[in-house]
This record gives structure tokens, C-alpha cells and sequence, in this order.
């Protein structure tokens, strides 16, 4: 699944490491979403939309 997550992390100046600790989740899993090789539950979908303030679909694309 295509995203955004790189890009908005950029933006806020984050480590994926800083992210990570704000999802609750470890490092390996940011880097895994950002470069596509998982694909985030759907709770942790949410708990990123909504740490970005962004619906969900303008975060990740199933259509790529």
C-alpha cells in the first residue's frame, strides 16, 4: 500500500524513531510502512490520522 508516512514525518522534522514513540510501536515497524513492505492494522491507521490530524485516505492508497 502506497503512503504518505515519509513525507508528513518530514514535514514535523521526526525521526522514525520519534514517531514510533508517539504510535507506540518500534522503529522497524515505521520504516516497514514508509517503504511499503506492511501494511499498518487498522487501530494504528487511525492512531496515525488522526496524530497527523488527516483522514485516513489522504494518508495511504490502496490503489497503488
Amino acid at each position: 500500500m502506497k503512503n504518505q508516512l515519509k513525507v508528513l514525518r518530514a514535514k514535523h522534522n521526526w525521526s522514525q524513531a520519534e514517531l514510533a514513540a508517539q504510535l507506540d510501536v518500534s522503529r522497524q515497524a515505521v520504516n516497514a510502512i514508509e517503504t511499503g513492505k506492511h501494511d499498518p492494522s487498522l487501530p494504528l491507521a487511525f492512531r496515525i490520522a488522526r496524530l497527523f490530524e488527516m483522514p485516513i485516505e489522504d494518508i495511504f492508497d490502496d490503489l497503488a
